[in-house]
């Protein structure tokens, strides 16, 4: 018997959900509830608690979750109607699929300790690729703070939102 969301992986595209504010992990275990493929994006941060202070996960997109899917009619109304779910994300009221090569670099970036903050949606620069180091294969933005490190920013153009990820001296190689 076949899983009623199983289908050809050509078929299936990442769409972006967003989610009630702080719904992000409800809505991520809804999802993997109802078998649909779900991504929540996350980053380690020190909790700042009175007594103590610990690494913990948290969203890297907050209000955000992408969800893999075909988009057929049940495949929509089931997103939808997921506890936590505003809307999906699109234009004019048609959900939009994110690139594959986004949803790849958040992917890379998924977990890392590595000093992450959302930013400005940036559409300037020389597209790269990291070719070396813990986030190899990791595509975006160049950017270069006179005085400071040099810089990635991953851009998700769907969700108009760019991430800036500090890059030490590693091999980055510019793509066309």
């Amino acid at each position: 018997m076949t899983n009623k969301y199983q289908m050809t992986k050509n078929q299936l595209k990442w769409y972006a959900l967003h989610a009630r504010s702080r719904h992000e992990n409800v809505v991520f275990d809804q999802l993997r509830k109802k078998s649909i493929e779900a991504f929540l994006p996350k980053i380690q941060v020190m909790s700042r608690r009175k007594d103590r202070r610990k690494r913990i996960l948290v969203p890297l997109l907050p209000g955000y979750v992408f969800v893999h899917t075909d988009l057929n009619p049940y495949h929509h109304s089931d997103i939808i109607r997921t506890y936590g779910v505003v809307r999906l994300i699109g234009f004019e009221g048609k959900p939009i699929p994110v690139k594959e090569e986004e949803i790849l670099s958040l992917q890379i970036l998924n977990g890392t300790d590595r000093t992450v903050r959302n930013q400005a949606y940036m559409k300037r620069g020389d597209m790269i690729m990291i070719m070396e180091g813990p986030l190899k294969g990791l595509t975006g933005f160049y950017l270069r703070h006179k005085g400071k490190s040099d810089k990635v920013v991953v851009s998700i153009e769907l969700l108009q939102r760019s991430l800036a990820v500090e890059i030490e001296n590693w091999i980055v190689e510019k793509i066309s």
